[in-house]
């Protein structure tokens, strides 16, 4: 994007975010649910296809422009970006790098407006971190795929107007090669969505199990086409590796944020007659938060600009997802230290990020299989024994 216009999307996005989402944030959490009109205006500004090609109505952002779009995003609620993150993220990126061109004409105009809510159906109860375990199945049937299984915190499913499933296709074929992906309107005969999660945090962005009870999809419904048959595991970690940038960009917009508590609390708040802002013990927490955040932008930026090039599309995303994860608990961490007593109460700012931080570390792949990704891909042999 040209520079004086992605300047202008961000100073948009950055007034969108903290003079309308930031005053609504208590309401968010507490009643669930992020409201009506703050998602007409995401659909109006762009934000449900701005990392899908301007081809097909996104606004064409580059992994470098998209973590700093994300910064902006992460200020408030990260229920705000997960309204429109899977379009952008996991879900669209499945049609991007794998469906067919009758499939993302199809389809990607639609999920860049908004007025298609796409989910990734990856996890499932005994197939989370990894994924190539997975059990739904799909076996063909004429000219039709019939899909039999269960997913798990699927973000969005309540809400989704059409699932990416990923089900095994040649259950005799390696862990990692049987697996296909198909497009699933919601509504379609045999599929059903539980009721939302009730989670820890990150209220107003819905999760929730989906079921598939021979659930018939056209051939057509294969996402490539035959060409895409056995590959939806490869085309799963694809996106998945931009997601990992992607989410760890909002947390260093959240880990700003969450600086920012820190220091206007320091400055106004008093213990013993003094503010407590000048109590040494306090500057240090908020230089080692400050010091994270930097440290976190700036592994986030790297990872993009890897990821753009296609230099690194592996050790890049697994790094500053670990990095950045571990870093905005930290944060999170010291700034309900700072507020004391008040930082354990609901209705205050940062003890609301706290719980929202604590997902991190578990989504888009947990740290511990971050530090998997990361080892084996440098030992590489030697990882085996």
């Amino acid at each position: 994007m040209d520079a004086d216009d992605f300047s202008a999307v961000l100073s948009e996005v950055r007034r969108f975010v903290r003079e309308r989402v930031v005053p609504l944030e208590p309401e968010i959490d507490e009643k669930d649910e992020m409201p009506a009109d703050i998602r007409e205006a995401a659909k109006k500004m762009g934000l449900f296809g701005f990392a899908l090609p301007e081809e097909y109505g996104g606004l064409g952002l580059s992994m470098y422009e998209e973590a700093q779009l994300m910064f902006e995003l992460g200020y408030t609620t990260p229920s705000l970006r997960s309204m429109f993150g899977t379009n952008n993220g996991i879900a669209g990126h499945v049609l991007m790098v794998g469906g067919t061109e009758e499939q993302k004409a199809h389809w990607l105009p639609r999920i860049a407006s908004g007025d298609v809510l796409a989910s990734f159906a990856l996890t499932e109860p005994d197939a989370g971190s990894d994924p190539s375990t997975l059990t739904t199945r799909a076996h063909r049937d004429g000219d039709e795929w019939v899909i039999n299984g269960a997913k798990r915190y699927i973000t969005n499913a309540p809400l989704a107007d059409v699932f990416m499933v990923f089900a095994r296709t040649d259950p005799d074929a390696p862990r990692t090669r049987g697996i296909s992906t198909f497009l699933v309107p919601a509504g379609t005969p045999g599929l059903t969505v539980a009721p939302k999660d009730h989670k820890m945090g990150q209220f107003g962005a819905w999760t929730a199990d989906v079921f598939f009870d021979d659930v018939r999809v056209p051939a057509e419904a294969l996402v490539g086409g035959e060409d895409g048959l056995n590959r939806g595991f490869s085309t799963a970690m694809g996106c998945i590796a931009h997601g990992r940038v992607h989410i760890s960009a909002l947390m260093v917009g959240m880990a700003e944020r969450l600086v920012d508590e820190s220091v206007a609390y320091a400055s106004t708040r008093k213990q013993s007659g003094k503010l407590i802002g000048s109590f040494q013990l306090i500057q240090g927490l908020i230089a080692d938060s400050m010091t994270d955040y930097y440290a976190g932008r700036a592994t986030v930026l790297e990872a993009a600009r890897g990821f753009d090039s296609g230099e690194d599309t592996k050790i890049g995303p697994s790094c500053t997802k670990y990095f950045a994860s571990e870093m905005v608990w930290r944060v999170a961490d010291r700034a309900v230290q700072i507020h004391g007593g008040a930082g354990y109460m609901r209705g205050v700012a940062v003890e609301r990020f706290y719980r929202d931080a604590r997902l991190f570390r578990i989504y888009e792949g947990t740290s511990q299989i971050q530090q998997v990704i990361i080892a084996k891909a440098l030992l590489g042999e030697a990882a085996r024994g």
